[in-house]
């Protein structure tokens, strides 16, 4: 954005003081990235007495706080990302009076915020984070975290075809240094995404940011900042041990034909846990590949999705700046003018699904 605010972004702010409006065009920013972004943005929205929030859950606290000295009137930080502290707690720093004003509607006040109160023990533990994050050595540490990286990487790299590098970035957010393992998957007969599995399903239980599959080139990657010292050697010894003696996999089953074609528009039916809604799907069928729209409660997004004989996998997915990120993973068996199956929403677990052609002729 290079300092200037979209015309957009200025109509909105001119044409009405309305909250609402200025949080939806600011959505339409996606993120905001630079100091100038910042700087731009909390003007328009000074003229007009709108207070600018940013949201910096995952960055370093920076004291002086660089929001703030940009304009923005608040800044949210998460306790449990970056700064370390508990969870369930956060800060809020910026103009007093609106800092109060979210103290009094939350806990032990009987506001609407009252469900999301921190409990004593999580404020003490945020308190201590803050000071513990004031007196920490960070250059210091981002040095033992880079002597982790690469103790991780000087083990694997013994693997034949097994190369790393590790890249560090001077954002505000998630700052720290990253390691990356590439290899052939058909020369190691392994994929990115099953020693991500692998690791995650293994005792103890190794998160990865996932591995990645693309333009024949497998890889992981690794970030320290949440690890403890002697951690390094466990995650190193077993990266090392799932590269040099992949598990055998079971070669891929050949693709089946279409058992039906699916082009047109299908009526989905979805049972949730405790309700349901209907969605549309509009799909276009070649060979063994679909593609489409998937029409949902409020929002259309682009679909992708395959057919194996009569076995259907179909997925979607919308990002936060419609409010919340959701995933949609279809998959089921399809019959003539029917297809049903279990549909995955990752964190928001399973579901049930079923759909039927839509009847032109019933509108």
């Amino acid at each position: 954005m290079h300092g200037q605010v979209p015309v957009d972004f200025q109509h909105i702010v001119s044409c009405q003081n309305s909250h609402w409006r200025l949080t939806k065009a600011a959505t339409s920013l996606c993120r905001i990235k630079s100091v100038s972004s910042t700087q731009a943005i909390a003007r328009a929205a000074n003229q007009r007495h709108v207070p600018v929030l940013v949201d910096a859950a995952a960055e370093i606290l920076t004291v002086p706080n660089v929001h703030l000295q940009n304009g923005a009137t608040l800044v949210a930080y998460s306790g449990g990302k970056c700064i370390r502290g508990p969870q369930s707690a956060g800060l809020l720093l910026g103009r007093k009076d609106l800092v109060q004003a979210a103290w009094v509607h939350s806990a032990p006040h009987h506001g609407f915020g009252r469900s999301m109160k921190v409990g004593k023990e999580e404020a003490i533990g945020m308190l201590m984070a803050v000071e513990m994050w004031m007196q920490r050595d960070h250059k210091a540490e981002w040095a033992r975290w880079r002597s982790w990286l690469d103790a991780i990487a000087r083990q694997v790299s013994t693997i034949e075809g097994v190369t790393t590098s590790i890249t560090e970035t001077t954002e505000l957010s998630n700052r720290t240094p990253s390691l990356s393992i590439q290899w052939d998957p058909k020369r190691r007969a392994i994929t990115g995404a099953a020693v991500a599995r692998l690791l995650l399903e293994g005792e103890p239980r190794i998160a990865t940011p996932g591995g990645r599959d693309r333009d024949g080139q497998a890889s992981i990657s690794i970030t320290p900042y949440m690890m403890a010292a002697g951690e390094e050697k466990i995650v190193a010894e077993r990266i090392h041990a799932i590269l040099s003696n992949p598990p055998k996999q079971d070669a891929p089953a050949r693709t089946a034909a279409p058992a039906v074609d699916l082009t047109g528009q299908w009526d989905v039916h979805i049972e949730y846990l405790a309700n349901t809604s209907n969605h549309t799907l509009h799909l276009k069928q070649t060979g063994n590949r679909l593609e489409g729209t998937h029409q949902g409660d409020f929002v259309s997004r682009d679909l992708a999705g395959t057919i194996d004989g009569s076995n259907v996998q179909v997925s979607s997915s919308v990002t936060e700046r419609h409010g919340d990120a959701l995933s949609f993973r279809f998959t089921g068996t399809a019959s003539g003018e029917t297809m049903s199956g279990t549909l995955d929403m990752g964190e928001y677990l399973m579901a049930k699904w079923s759909a039927k052609r839509h009847d032109y002729r019933r509108g």
